[in-house]
């Protein structure tokens, strides 16, 4: 089975249309990572407690915590991102001044200062995630073998993640100015690969392919592409061609519907069946062209299906072990 687990790559950052089930694709792909004996750990920063919600677990501090163990003996970590956490983690590990940000944080300096400058509250997000990617680096007792960052929507991922540009305006020299550019020698480097989820409908297909370009733009690492909750075809290819056409055979769609008793309301519901028939074909029919636009973006391309049971965990192993069957290591 071929490796696609882009050799090298350390920070896996998902982003995603709303509603296209981002989160649920990072969590399955920390515990596709998390095999045989490793660690990843998996973070969040649009304060929804995601991931707690996934994994059935009380809601996440700003630390480190285990909650999952995967197959082998792996384990997934977890941390739920805050950027007032984020600054007072900064300004302890650059300036030792904790116990002064905690006073600040008091005040409302914290949040007003992360609020009024979101490029600020950007680079304390990413830098996070990339002080982690540097403790891999640095071998360190507490590192992990991979982090995945559950980030925001496609719509401003490029923005969220191009935190040299955001931060220009705040800061042109000085330790915000040097912080950023540390963050971005981890993001724009080869240590780093943004994933994009879709389903296959136009509108989030069309901000995957938009957004491909944007990262590009700004010169960000594409990865690979998630094609989530994909539904196989209900009918033959025979039948769809009869449902687009209305040349299903209504005749023997009414016998069957009288061999099992519903021989007072067949005709109303062969016409009502026939219907849904030529939505489902057309629904078919959109799917396919989507799929064609997502394949000629020549990405890795994983195509994960639409679990009928809903997503709980054992709906995120199940997909972690076809992400694993895919390629990904």
């Amino acid at each position: 089975m071929k490796d696609i687990s882009w050799p090298g790559v350390a920070l896996h950052v998902i982003s995603g249309k709303g509603g296209t089930g981002k989160t649920t694709v990072a969590a399955a792909m920390s515990l596709a990572l998390a095999h045989q004996g490793k660690r990843t750990l998996l973070m969040e920063v649009e304060d929804r407690q995601g991931i707690a919600q996934l994994f059935d677990t009380p809601p996440l501090p700003y630390e480190e915590r285990k909650i999952a163990v995967a197959p082998g003996g792996g384990e997934v970590w977890a941390l739920a991102l805050n950027a007032q956490e984020a600054l007072l983690d900064y300004l302890d590990s650059f300036y030792n001044l904790r116990r002064a940000g905690s006073a600040l944080r008091r005040m409302g300096a914290v949040d007003f200062a992360t609020t009024i400058a979101p490029g600020l509250r950007d680079v304390l997000l990413t830098g996070k995630a990339c002080e982690v990617v540097r403790r891999i680096d640095k071998r360190a007792p507490n590192a992990y073998s991979a982090v995945v960052l559950d980030a925001p929507p496609t719509g401003r991922i490029a923005r969220f993640l191009n935190v040299n540009s955001e931060v220009s305006g705040l800061a042109k020299v000085g330790p915000i100015r040097n912080h950023a550019d540390l963050v971005m020698s981890v993001i724009s480097s080869p240590r780093t690969a943004v994933h994009l989820v879709t389903l296959l409908e136009e509108m989030p297909v069309q901000e995957t392919v938009d957004g491909i370009t944007e990262l590009r733009a700004a010169n960000l690492p594409v990865g690979g592409i998630f094609v989530n909750m994909t539904r196989p075809p209900m009918l033959t290819s025979e039948q769809l061609h009869e449902a687009r056409t209305g040349t299903l055979p209504s005749k023997d769609i009414e016998h069957a519907l009288k061999e099992v008793g519903l021989a007072d309301r067949s005709s109303a519901l062969v016409t009502a069946l026939m219907r849904e028939a030529n939505d489902h074909a057309l629904r078919v029919d959109l799917e396919a062209r989507e799929s064609e636009r997502i394949v000629e973006l020549g990405l890795p391309t994983f195509f994960l299906p639409l679990l009928s049971e809903g997503i709980d965990l054992g709906g995120l192993y199940q997909l972690a072990n076809l992400l694993r069957e895919g390629g990904v290591r």
